[in-house]
């Protein structure tokens, strides 16, 4: 019965459900659509089409002057909506007004201004960071990382649903595996004081939770970094442990390269940039730095190239020839 079908935003978050999207990804496209209707003045997408879409991210460009980014976030939440909810082809948008895309290159660091940040992170903060820049992690990579993708004995660290849905395999630093151990062995106990209080589960992917019932108390599937205190499932399916927040994180690293008086914008993802920036300078060939990254296009990864400490782009100034 027409009673019984989900409302609109519900059916959005089981079709991503069913695809294993992150809770992020949940949110953000639930929002892109609840402000497209919005916009349309309470609409609704069936009785909308392409015109309507195109008007919706004309405005964002044009009015509200959103990057790039952001109107191709807001495009892929209502191509979801129409192709994966309503079961609609859209015809390809070609009245849109896009928004310009800049072309910055990454901040990148030094090796000594890496150093001087990492020497003034410590703990959970300073273990996180050395991943980022040691194995080339994204953030939420890192943060997402469960036991059991740490290989102590081959020195790896397997990367699952990174962006894309993608797993890759990366390194995993020697000089991290005493401290990354230590951590492990405070986790095992935080872990056993969860069980025993009834509790003890990490939050699984939505299609893993529910083939693997039992999979969400095992210790392999625990967070390496969680969360200080147990929380609701945000998809309600109980009280979990889950992993640290990515702001702590970043407060830390702000404050870190506040205490090394580093004048660049670094945040958490410089350690990533700086990690492809130097492995190319030590002679490493592009394509392993893409494969360590997860990038899918080899064109991805050659900004590196551009970001070199070879300044000017390895050309010798013509100043430096008359009075070198």
């Amino acid at each position: 019965m027409e009673e019984d079908k989900p409302r609109l935003l519900d059916q959005v978050r089981q079709q991503i459900r069913l695809r294993n999207y992150s809770i992020r990804t949940e949110t953000v496209y639930a929002e892109w659509v609840k402000r497209y209707i919005r916009f349309h003045k309470y609409r609704h997408p069936l009785e909308m089409g392409a015109v309507e879409v195109e008007a919706f991210l004309t405005h964002l460009a044009v009015k509200r002057n959103v990057a790039a980014a952001t109107q191709n976030q807001a495009l892929a939440a209502l191509l979801f909506l129409y192709k994966e909810v309503l079961k609609v082809e859209l015809p390809w948008l070609e009245g849109v007004v896009r928004a310009k895309k800049p072309t910055h290159l990454p901040v990148v660091l030094t090796r000594e201004e890496v150093a001087r940040v990492l020497a003034e992170l410590s703990g959970v903060a300073a273990l996180v960071a050395n991943l980022l820049y040691g194995s080339g992690l994204r953030l939420m990579e890192a943060l997402r990382l469960r036991v059991k993708d740490v290989e102590f004995s081959r020195g790896e660290i397997l990367v699952r649903d990174g962006k894309g849905q993608k797993d890759r395999v990366t390194m995993l630093p020697r000089t991290l595996i005493p401290g990354l151990q230590q951590q492990l062995q405070a986790v095992s106990a935080l872990h056993e004081q969860d069980l025993a209080e009834g509790f003890g589960q990490a939050n699984l992917p939505f299609a893993l939770a529910r083939k693997y019932p039992n999979a969400a108390a095992e210790w392999g599937w625990q967070f390496v970094f969680p969360s200080g205190n147990r929380s609701q499932d945000p998809r309600g399916s109980g009280i979990h442990r889950h992993h640290l927040h990515e702001k702590t994180i970043q407060r830390a690293v702000r404050e870190a390269v506040l205490r090394a008086r580093i004048v660049k914008p670094a945040t958490p993802h410089t350690f990533r940039h700086s990690f492809a920036t130097h492995l190319l300078e030590a002679g490493q060939d592009i394509r392993t730095v893409q494969e360590l990254l997860g990038h899918a296009d080899v064109k991805t990864t050659q900004i590196y190239t551009h970001v070199l400490n070879r300044g000017g782009l390895g050309v010798i100034s013509p100043l430096d020839r008359v009075l070198g």
